[in-house]
C-alpha cells in the first residue's frame, strides 16, 4: 500500500482573453544599496553618490512581454557613448566596494525583440577624500639699498576629493583669514594637479613660527569624515641638502662591490632618505640603509642610474644621481664598405675598400680597437688609414681604410677591442679578404616558395645565402602592414638564414620577406627573398546549433554551411541521424564550384524522423560539424508578468489564488496546441497537482488567463506549464510566484510595490530594515524596526542628515490606479520621532485632466518612538495616484519613516484608532498582540494504490 498526499488546488474554470499583449520592453533604473543621495542635476539627469568602499547596488525595474532581458553597461562619462565590452546580464548591479574609477554613467539595457530596446542610465559619482599633503617653500630676496632681507613662507596643502575639498588653515588652535592678519594670504594657485590652497605669510614675524595645520571636509557627504595634516615652522625649517661619496660617473669592473653613500648637508625638519634604480627595481641583493646603497658583485645588468632622494615636505625634494656603468662588452660586428666613391658592390684591385669593426660596450667610448693583418700588428701609410669614429656608422666604430687596393692587400685582418688594464676579456673578429670574397646572394631553395603547414605544427621557411662572408638573414612580414612576428618582434635575426616557427595559427599565414644583414657580410644594398606561408586549418561551419520547429507532415530542408577553412572547400560532407549513418545526399554536379554547404531534406516531419540531425563537414584537414534538433514539439509558454495585481486574498481562510496569465510563443510554427498541462508544487515541498487544461485555436499574441485558488499564506509555489499537441509534449516553463496582498504594501519586495521616486523633489525616500540601517546612525530618532517588530521587515523613511536643508521634501508616489468606486481609504502607518521633526503630507494626484495634486492629510513634529496608524478618506474623480511627502525639519534628528500602507474601497472607519493605543516596539517588555496565523484550511486527499 503506498499513500500520497498532495495538495489539492482548486483551479477556477480557464479562459483567454485580449489579442496581441507583446509590447516593447520599458525599463526603470533604481538604487537599492548604500546610497548616500540621489539627486537630479542640472539637465535632469538621475545622480547617485555613494562613498568609495561601499556596495553599489543598482536595479532596472523593466515591463514588457516577452519578459524582457537586461544588460547593464558602463561608460567613463558623457564624453564617451560607447559601450564597454564588459557587461552584467541581471536585473541586479551589485558591485562591492566601489572606487573611484567606478564612477560614471551606468546603463541599463532591456530588449525583448518588440520594437526598440529601452535603455534607461543613471550617473554614479563615487565620493571619497585622500590624506591631505602639506608642503613648505620660501623665497629670499636682498634688497640691498634698504640694507635688509625679506622673507616669504608658503604653506601649500594639496588634496584629491570628490567633491571638491574645503580647506581650513589654522595657526594654532586660531583659524586664519585675510581679514584677521595682514601677514597672512590664502589663495588658490594656477595650473596645479589635485586641489591645493595656499597660505602666504609675508615678511615672516617672531609670532609666524608656530605650528600649522590645513584641516580638509567634503562637508561630511556620504559620512566622510574631516581630515588634517600639520607642520611646525621654526626659524631653523629648511629644505634638504645632499652630497654623494662618488662622483656622478662611476666606472667599476664586473664582480666588485659597489658602495654609494648619500651624506645630508642640510634640512629641518630631517629628511627621509630613499634610493631608487632606474630603469627598474634595486637589483636583488642590493641593499639600502639610509643614505648607504650597496651592490655586492656587481654585475654588467646592474648598470643604470641610481637616484638618492631626500625629502621633509620643505622645498623641492633633493635628489643626487649617480650613473653606474659596469664595464661589459658584447656583440663584435664587421662589414666590408666597397668604394663608396664609384659605388661599386664588388671588392676589386685598383679601388677603395673599407673595412668597419664594433662592439658594443659600456662605457662605449672607453673601447679600443687594434687592427692585425696575417696575425701582425697592420702599420699605417699612405694607403691603410685607422680611424676611430665614422660619421656614417654606430659611434665608437673603428674603421680600416684601404686606398687603392693591391694584390698585396689581400689576406686575413683581425679587429681586436679591448678595455685597457680592466679584467674585460677582449671581443674579437677576423675578415678575410681575397679574389673569392664576393658579396651575397639569396634565393629560396626550389620547393620551398610556398610552405604548407596544419594549424598547429611546426613550420621551417628558409633562405639560402651564398658569398664570402655569409651574413646572417633578418626576417619580417610582408602582406601585413606594422606586422610583428610570431616571436613579437619586426625583425629577427637567423644565423643559417632558417625561420623556425612553433605550433602555427592561421593568423601566420602569408608572405615573409628573408634579406642579407649589414654586419658581419658587405656593408651594399640588401638582397631579398620571400616565402609564402600557407596555413591549414578545419572547417568553421554555420549553425553550429539550430531548433527546428515543423507542423507535422511537412518538409525540412537542413543546411549547414562553410564560413571559413583552409582550403576553403567541402571535400566530404556526412549526415547522421541520431547517430546513425544517414546515405549521403546528391552530389553536386562536377561542373559546378566546389561546394560550401550541405543540404539535407526531409519530405515529412514525423514522431520517427524527429531527433538530432548532425552534419560533419570536412576540408581535409579537420571536420566540423553542424547539430539540428527536428522536432514539431511546440515552443515553450510565454509567461506574462505585467498582470496588474495577480494576488487575491481572501480574508475568512486565509489562502490566496493567483491569475496566472502568458501566450505561446510561435504557435502557428507547429500544430495547433490542443491542451496544457498544469504543474503546481509549493516551494520546498515535493508534491505536485497536475491539471490538464484544453484550449482552443491559440493565437499569436493571445492572452491566456488561468486562476488558482487555495494558495496557503504566505507560501510560494514553482508553477510548470506544459503545451501538447498531436505531437505530444511541447517545451515547458516554470516560474515562481509569490504571495503579495493586493491592497496592502508593506514594501518587503525591492520593487515596493510599483512605487517609484518623484522625479521632481530634493531627495529620495530610502527603503531599509534592522539590518542594513547605518549602525551609526543619529541617536533618538527614526524606527529601531518595521511595524512587525522583526529585524527583517523593510520600511520607507527619510535620511535627515546633512546634506538635507530646511524644508527640503522627498515624495514617494504610487502606480497609478483606477477610479472604479466613488470612495476610498488610504491607511498606513508613521513613525516620527526627535526633536527636529517636519511634516508628514499625504497628497492626491488626480489624471483626469493633467496631473493636479492636492492635499488630504498632513501631521508635524515629534509623535514619539512608536508606530501609529492613519486612515485618510479619498474621493479621486478619475484615475489618481497617493504621494507621501516628508518635509525635512529644522535639524538632522527629523526622520520619518511609513510602512503597510493599505488602499481599500469605500469609507474609512468611523471609529480612528486610539492615538494612545500604538504599537508596541519590541523589547520594551509591554504585551505584544499575537500574530495572525498565516496559514488556512488547506483542502487535501489521500490516494491509496495497491500494487
Amino acid at each position: 500500500m503506498e499513500v500520497t498526499c498532495l495538495l489539492l488546488l482548486a483551479l477556477l474554470p480557464f479562459h483567454c482573453r485580449g489579442q496581441g499583449v507583446y509590447a516593447p520592453a520599458q525599463a526603470q533604473i533604481v538604487h537599492a544599496g548604500q546610497a548616500c543621495v540621489v539627486k537630479e542635476d542640472n539637465i535632469s539627469e538621475r545622480v547617485y553618490t555613494i562613498r568609495e568602499g561601499d556596495t553599489l547596488v543598482l536595479q532596472c525595474l523593466v515591463t514588457g512581454h516577452p519578459r524582457p532581458q537586461v544588460r547593464w553597461t558602463k561608460t567613463a562619462g558623457s564624453a564617451s557613448d560607447k559601450f564597454q565590452e564588459t557587461s552584467v546580464f541581471n536585473e541586479t548591479l551589485r558591485i562591492e566596494r566601489i572606487a573611484r574609477t567606478q564612477g560614471g554613467r551606468y546603463y541599463c539595457k532591456a530588449e525583448n525583440g518588440v520594437g526598440v530596446p529601452a535603455i534607461k542610465s543613471i550617473r554614479v559619482d563615487v565620493q571619497y577624500l585622500d590624506e591631505p599633503v602639506l608642503t613648505v617653500h620660501q623665497t629670499v630676496s636682498d634688497v640691498r639699498g634698504n640694507f635688509y632681507q625679506e622673507k616669504t613662507v608658503f604653506l601649500r596643502c594639496t588634496v584629491s576629493s570628490n567633491p571638491p575639498a574645503r580647506f581650513i588653515w589654522k595657526r594654532g588652535s586660531d583659524t586664519l583669514s585675510h581679514s584677521q592678519d595682514n601677514g597672512v594670504d590664502i589663495y588658490e594657485p594656477l595650473y596645479t594637479q589635485g586641489e591645493t590652497k595656499v597660505l602666504k605669510l609675508k615678511n615672516l614675524r617672531p609670532q609666524d613660527y608656530a605650528s600649522y595645520s590645513c584641516q580638509v571636509s567634503v562637508r561630511n557627504v556620504c559620512g566622510i569624515p574631516d581630515k588634517a595634516v600639520s607642520f611646525r615652522l621654526t626659524n631653523t625649517t629648511a629644505p634638504p641638502a645632499l652630497k654623494l661619496s662618488v662622483n656622478e660617473t662611476l666606472v667599476v669592473n664586473p664582480g666588485e662591490n659597489v658602495t654609494v653613500q648619500c651624506l645630508l648637508t642640510g634640512g629641518d625638519p630631517l629628511p627621509q632618505l630613499q634610493w631608487s634604480h632606474g630603469p627598474g627595481p634595486l637589483p636583488l641583493g642590493a641593499l639600502a640603509q639610509g643614505g648607504t646603497l650597496s651592490i655586492p658583485s656587481v654585475q654588467a645588468r646592474d648598470s643604470g642610474y641610481y637616484n638618492c632622494t631626500a625629502t621633509n615636505n620643505v622645498g623641492n625634494p633633493a635628489k643626487k644621481t649617480v650613473n653606474l656603468l659596469v664595464r661589459s662588452m658584447k656583440n663584435a660586428t664587421f662589414q666590408i664598405t666597397p668604394d663608396v666613391i664609384k659605388e661599386s658592390e664588388n671588392i676589386q684591385l685598383g679601388q677603395d675598400l673599407k673595412l668597419s669593426c664594433h662592439v658594443d660596450a659600456v662605457p662605449q667610448e672607453k673601447v679600443t680597437y687594434q687592427w692585425f693583418k696575417n696575425g701582425k700588428p697592420a702599420r699605417m701609410s699612405k694607403r691603410l688609414l685607422v680611424t676611430r669614429n665614422d660619421p656614417e656608422l654606430p659611434a665608437v666604430t673603428s674603421s680600416l681604410e684601404l686606398i687603392d687596393l693591391h694584390f698585396s692587400d689581400y689576406g686575413t685582418y683581425l679587429c681586436v677591442a679591448s678595455f685597457p688594464g680592466a679584467p674585460v676579456p677582449d671581443l674579437s673578429v677576423e675578415v678575410n679578404i681575397s679574389s673569392e670574397t664576393v658579396p651575397p646572394t639569396i634565393s629560396v631553395p626550389k620547393g620551398r616558395a610556398v610552405v604548407t603547414v596544419r594549424e598547429g605544427s611546426p613550420a621551417e621557411l628558409q633562405c639560402e645565402v651564398r658569398g664570402k662572408p655569409r651574413p646572417p638573414v633578418l626576417w619580417s612580414r610582408v602582406d601585413k602592414e606594422a606586422a610583428l612576428l610570431p616571436s613579437g618582434l619586426p625583425l629577427e635575426e637567423t644565423p643559417d638564414g632558417k625561420l623556425r616557427l612553433e605550433r602555427v595559427s592561421r593568423d601566420m599565414s602569408g608572405t615573409y620577406r628573408c634579406q642579407t644583414a649589414r654586419y658581419n657580410g658587405f656593408n651594399v644594398r640588401p638582397r631579398e627573398a620571400q616565402v609564402q606561408l600557407n596555413v591549414q586549418f578545419p572547417p568553421e561551419v554555420e549553425p553550429g546549433s539550430q531548433d527546428v520547429r515543423q507542423a507535422l507532415g511537412r518538409p525540412v530542408l537542413l543546411r549547414c554551411s562553410l564560413l571559413r577553412g583552409s582550403p576553403q572547400r567541402i571535400a566530404s560532407a556526412v549526415w547522421r541521424f541520431k547517430g546513425q549513418l544517414l546515405p549521403p545526399p546528391p552530389a553536386v554536379p562536377v561542373a559546378a564550384e566546389a561546394p560550401d554547404h550541405s543540404e539535407l531534406r526531409l519530405d515529412a516531419v514525423t514522431r520517427e524522423s524527429s531527433g538530432s540531425y548532425e552534419c560533419s563537414v570536412s576540408n581535409d584537414v579537420g571536420s566540423a560539424a553542424c547539430l539540428f534538433q527536428v522536432s514539431a514539439k511546440a515552443y515553450s509558454p510565454e509567461f506574462y508578468f505585467d498582470t496588474p495585481n495577480p494576488t487575491r486574498s481572501h480574508k475568512l481562510s486565509k489562502n490566496y489564488s493567483y491569475v496566472l496569465q502568458w501566450t505561446q510563443r510561435e504557435p502557428d510554427a507547429v500544430d495547433p496546441v490542443l491542451n496544457y498541462r498544469l504543474s503546481v508544487r509549493q516551494l520546498n515541498q515535493h508534491n505536485a497537482l497536475v491539471k490538464a487544461i484544453p484550449v482552443r485555436r491559440v493565437e499569436k499574441g493571445q492572452l491566456l488567463e488561468y486562476i488558482l485558488t487555495d494558495l496557503r499564506v504566505p507560501h510560494s509555489y514553482e508553477v510548470r506549464l506544459t503545451p501538447y499537441t498531436t505531437f505530444g509534449a511541447g517545451d515547458m516553463a516554470s516560474r515562481i510566484i509569490h504571495y503579495t496582498e493586493h491592497n496592502t504594501c508593506h514594501f518587503e519586495d525591492e520593487k515596493i510595490c510599483g512605487y517609484t521616486q518623484d522625479l521632481t523633489d530634493n531627495f529620495d525616500w530610502t527603503r531599509q530594515n534592522a539590518l542594513t540601517q547605518n549602525p551609526k546612525r543619529s541617536p533618538n530618532t527614526g524606527p529601531p524596526t518595521d511595524i512587525s517588530g522583526t529585524p527583517e521587515g523593510y520600511y520607507m523613511f527619510i535620511e535627515t542628515s546633512r546634506p538635507r536643508e530646511l524644508g527640503d521634501r522627498a515624495r514617494l508616489v504610487s502606480p497609478l490606479y483606477n477610479a472604479s468606486a466613488k470612495f476610498y481609504c488610504v491607511s498606513f502607518f508613521y513613525h516620527m520621532y526627535g526633536k527636529h521633526i517636519g511634516s508628514l503630507n499625504l497628497l492626491v494626484r488626480s489624471r483626469n485632466k493633467g496631473a493636479l495634486d492636492t492635499h488630504a492629510w498632513s501631521l508635524s513634529g515629534n509623535k514619539g518612538n512608536v508606530w501609529q496608524q492613519a486612515h485618510v478618506p479619498i474621493n479621486p474623480s478619475g484615475p489618481f495616484q497617493i504621494i507621501f511627502e516628508g518635509v525635512r525639519g529644522s535639524g538632522y534628528l527629523g526622520d520619518i519613516a511609513i510602512d503597510d500602507v493599505t488602499l481599500k474601497k469605500g469609507e474609512c472607519p468611523r471609529k480612528q484608532m486610539d492615538p494612545n493605543k500604538v504599537v508596541v516596539m519590541p523589547g520594551s517588555g509591554a504585551p505584544r498582540q499575537p500574530l495572525p496565523q498565516l496559514w488556512g484550511p488547506v483542502a487535501t486527499f489521500l490516494l491509496a494504490l495497491q500494487r
